[in-house]
């Protein structure tokens, strides 16, 4: 999805000041598009639910927040970049706290759908997919980058 498509899905940027226009530095925009680029792998995003196993679910979120965590550890706060990947960052721990990942047989039975795990597994994953799609739309806009269709299928359509 081209950046135009995802700017008209936002329905608003909170800027303190009206007018104003901002030219993120370099490095930024640098960091921005490698951490779109690895989501863009990261089917565990966008792939159907009925599609995945669990238990390679939640060693992708692991990965993605390991990957986020470094990331950030090199952005100043004051970064427009910083608040997003530390969101994601947040809804990755998020997930895994509610996979209860130290429980092998809650991720086991978490395959099984119909079975209760596979409904907070399904829950955790749409809360997850939710947020990073809506923090992926705002990094899209704010450093003018592309985001592959299958990873753009998260961010949220504009409200009519």
């Amino acid at each position: 999805m081209k950046f135009s498509e995802i700017k008209e899905r936002i329905t608003g940027i909170s800027c303190p000041v009206f007018g104003i226009s901002w030219n993120p530095p370099v490095a930024e925009c640098n960091t921005a598009k490698r951490i779109i680029r690895f989501l863009e792998d990261r089917r565990v995003l966008y792939n159907p639910s009925e599609m995945e196993n669990p238990i390679h679910c939640v060693q992708s979120i692991f990965e993605i927040r390991k990957f986020l965590n470094t990331e950030l550890q090199s952005l100043s706060e004051k970064s427009k970049l910083f608040d997003p990947i530390k969101a994601m960052r947040i809804s990755c721990r998020k997930f895994l706290d509610k996979m209860n990942v130290e429980d092998d047989r809650f991720l086991d039975h978490a395959s099984t759908w119909g079975h209760w795990a596979s409904w907070t597994f399904a829950s955790a994953l749409g809360e997850l997919r939710g947020n990073f799609g809506i923090m992926i739309s705002q990094i899209a806009t704010l450093y003018g980058i592309d985001v592959e269709d299958d990873l753009a299928s998260i961010i949220p359509e504009k409200d009519n």
